[in-house]
């Protein structure tokens, strides 16, 4: 494999082939938003199956992406503290429809501190 290259993010839970793609070939893995429990789960195979390939999956990045409610900022930390237990490293947010800018400036950036402190 040449060096460097770009890092390679795999989305999704298919236990039979996504997980087993992780394992082997991805920089980090996107669990998804769909429920913290689901989420759970899909964190414990992807564990046992790097294990099953000989990785150590503290190599592997753990991201969730999803929209969250649109209620305010201590809401949404509310949501995220089960995703910081399960070792989510990177929340990627999808911002609503209409004006994301300004979504942006006036949601997002007063809650990155608090997210980065989960």
């Amino acid at each position: 494999m040449r060096s460097p290259r770009p890092r390679v993010l795999i989305g999704g839970g298919g236990e039979k082939k996504t997980l087993r793609l992780v394992a082997q070939y991805a920089d980090a893995c996107n669990l998804f938003t769909t429920s913290p429990r689901r989420s759970a789960t899909r964190s414990t195979s992807s564990r046992r199956t790097a294990t099953d390939v000989g990785r150590d999956f503290s190599e592997i990045e753990v991201t969730i992406a999803g929209r969250f409610a649109d209620g305010g900022v201590d809401e949404f930390v509310e949501q995220l503290q089960p995703y910081a237990k399960l070792g989510v490293q990177t929340v990627i947010v999808m911002p609503p429809t209409g004006t994301p800018a300004q979504w942006i400036e006036d949601f997002a950036a007063p809650l990155v501190q608090r997210v980065a402190d989960l």
